[in-house]
């Protein structure tokens, strides 16, 4: 037990040493009420034209099926909030998306995470993911005692709140396992009550077809649905009403990290300037941003269908 101890103190001492704000440890198994969760929500078509989540079912529910011999999935969290807002009368962006790519950022730490994990304990096997895989990062977040699964589907962390990134690496060492979170949402439904678009279908449920992120990132068709007009209220890629709302965020600090400082001309560009920007502009300026999944096609798309 005292070398259990020794090591787990070890990975959460190195997850604080590489800028990772929370890091808990939760033991490698099958997630069998999530999994009948994620069979319900996909047999309800609330992934809409996302059907990359119906595929790798097994290896979403079970770790042991992306690494051999999995004992423990250790959940790192990354805080994004900003330091400033944009300007009132900017086209809305999603707070995530206002510095670099977190996909990039967060996958060089974790590679770096698990080399420093292999000089301290030998040649463990072991894999990292960042919302780019079959993992159900928030349920294993829940179990590493990290925060519970809000009303808003989102991740809340008691004295820290929501906007937090999460990544996940799985390892085949055992640790010591952190306690399941409980939840605090208690009767509040303000995230509830105030989508824009009725995605909160119920506490912890969210119907991603409706959802202002999935038409302004994930929908790849040319158009938006005219029946979702005038619902937008002024986002043009991500929303963030449900943890706007939340009162957990309250305890939101600015983050520290250089790679989320937010791009200016997200803070204060106009309508007018976002729609006269030119494709070798916003390739210029988006380089490694996460507007780039939008590609500038989509962006005119949103910026259109706002104008309405």
């Amino acid at each position: 037990m005292q070398l259990l101890d020794k090591n787990t103190r070890l990975v959460k001492e190195k997850a604080r040493a590489l800028g990772f704000d929370h890091c808990g440890i939760a033991k490698a198994e099958q997630l069998t009420d999530d999994a009948y969760r994620l069979e319900q929500w996909l047999k309800q078509g609330m992934h809409g034209s996302m059907h990359y989540m119906e595929n790798y079912f097994d290896k979403r529910i079970d770790p042991r099926l992306l690494v051999d011999g999995a004992q423990s999935v250790i959940t790192l969290l990354l805080n994004y909030y900003p330091s400033e807002q944009q300007a009132p009368e900017a086209p809305k962006v999603a707070k995530y998306a206002y510095g670099e790519d977190y996909h990039e950022v967060i996958r060089a730490r974790l590679n770096e995470y698990l080399f420093q994990l292999r000089e301290a304990f030998g040649d463990i096997q072991g894999r990292g993911f960042v919302d780019s895989a079959p993992v159900l990062e928030r349920a294993w977040a829940q179990r590493s005692g990290l925060g519970w699964i809000g009303k808003n589907g989102n991740l809340i962390h008691k004295q820290a709140g929501s906007f937090f990134f999460i990544a996940t690496l799985i390892v085949d060492i055992p640790l010591v396992y952190d306690s399941v979170a409980g939840d605090y949402c208690g009767s509040c439904t303000k995230c509830l009550d105030a989508c824009p678009t009725g995605a909160l279908v119920s506490p912890t449920v969210v119907d991603g077809s409706r959802c202002i992120s999935y038409y302004t990132i994930e929908l790849k068709e040319a158009l938006i649905p005219d029946s979702m007009e005038g619902q937008f209220d002024n986002w043009m890629f991500g929303c963030d009403v449900c943890q706007d709302v939340c009162p957990w965020n309250r305890f939101s600090r600015a983050n520290s990290q250089k790679e989320f400082a937010p791009i200016p001309e997200i803070l204060n560009f106009s309508t007018s300037q976002w729609e006269e920007m030119t494709e070798e502009e916003f390739r210029r300026i988006f380089r490694k941003s996460p507007l780039k999944r939008s590609k500038y096609a989509g962006i005119r798309r949103n910026l259109k269908f706002l104008g309405k």
